[in-house]
């Protein structure tokens, strides 16, 4: 493996975290992804980095040494980028994004293909179920962009000075057990669930009387609505105790079936926001394109989906 400056951004990582678990946080990575990166830095550079107990990671001397070099050459590069970038016309002035998400099925692709745009820019994640708190954060400078998940065509929060785009627009599905008698079908008509309980993740906004409006019309009320975790949803479906609502690109899991709903009467919009006066704004554009990215590298994760759009072509993906 050939060492590149994100590794090395890693290791400063967790020796200032302390450890890969709480910088894996730092760096909107999931622990065991950036325990196996800095198992292939080790390897790289042929000796451990970190002596890792319950306290902790600790860097070892191999590690210190490393540490010394990185502190020195990650600011050396990062000069040398943003003066070729000047000289190119193309400066970039952000050193840093701060993301707030609310559930982002296609979050950590966005991340990844702004680390590898802005190599020198430290991007980090914050989650949260409610919008409004996310873009609370933008508006008092807390946080650069919100990725927020908003109900047909309802509007974002409104907070003064945020400017909205819409990054995609896709139908609700449902999350069946792959033995339950409409997980084959093309599309499940809501009539058929009249009689099951439903699993939803929470939110502010229209969501759920939207979803009560449309199996008014299909002619009943739900049984029982559960607000709970992601996890959760997944092991109510995957029991049988409850039928999911999920977004389209659910990812293939053992046991379930995402399936489109007849007549798609429930749509999921995601937006980004940003203030229109912060450092970042001038970088929008460009950040945009990058989510619109993610989401199309994300469109297969569920094999029906792309069969499903091929179908139904207004809701092809936003351009």
């Amino acid at each position: 493996m050939q060492l590149e400056l994100r590794h090395l951004k890693a290791v400063c990582a967790i020796a200032e975290a302390g450890s890969v678990s709480k910088a894996a946080s730092v760096l909107g990575l999931a622990q065991p992804a950036l325990s196996a990166q800095l198992t292939r830095i080790e390897s790289a550079l042929g000796g451990c980095l970190f002596e890792r107990d319950r306290r902790g990671a600790r860097p070892t001397a191999l590690g210190e040494l490393v540490l010394a070099r990185a502190r020195v050459l990650l600011p050396v590069m990062s000069e040398l980028q943003q003066e070729a970038r000047r000289f190119a016309g193309e400066a970039e002035t952000v050193g840093r994004f701060r993301i707030g998400s609310t559930g982002c099925p296609f979050l950590t692709g966005f991340v990844r293909r702004l680390e590898e745009r802005f190599p020198t820019a430290l991007v980090t994640t914050h989650s949260s179920w409610s919008a409004d708190e996310l873009a609370g954060l933008v508006a008092q400078g807390r946080a650069d962009f919100v990725l927020a998940g908003v109900c047909g065509d309802a509007a974002p929060p409104r907070v003064e000075g945020l400017v909205w785009c819409t990054v995609s627009a896709d139908p609700v599905f449902v999350l069946l057990p792959e033995d339950h008698p409409c997980a084959r079908l093309d599309e499940v008509d809501l009539r058929a669930l009249a009689d099951v309980k439903w699993a939803v993740t929470p939110g502010d906004g229209c969501f759920e009387t939207c979803f009560a409006t449309a199996c008014a019309r299909a002619g009943f009320t739900p049984a029982a609505i559960y607000e709970v975790d992601a996890v959760s949803c997944i092991e109510l479906a995957h029991s049988g105790s409850a039928v999911a609502l999920c977004q389209p690109m659910f990812r293939q899991t053992a046991g379930l079936v995402a399936a489109p709903i007849a007549g798609a009467p429930l749509m999921w919009r995601h937006v980004l926001g940003w203030h229109a006066r912060s450092p970042v704004a001038a970088l929008a554009d460009r950040v945009v394109r990058h989510a619109k990215a993610a989401h199309a590298d994300v469109l297969g994760r569920n094999p029906r989906y792309p069969a499903w759009l091929a179908r139904h072509p207004r809701f092809a993906p936003v351009a």
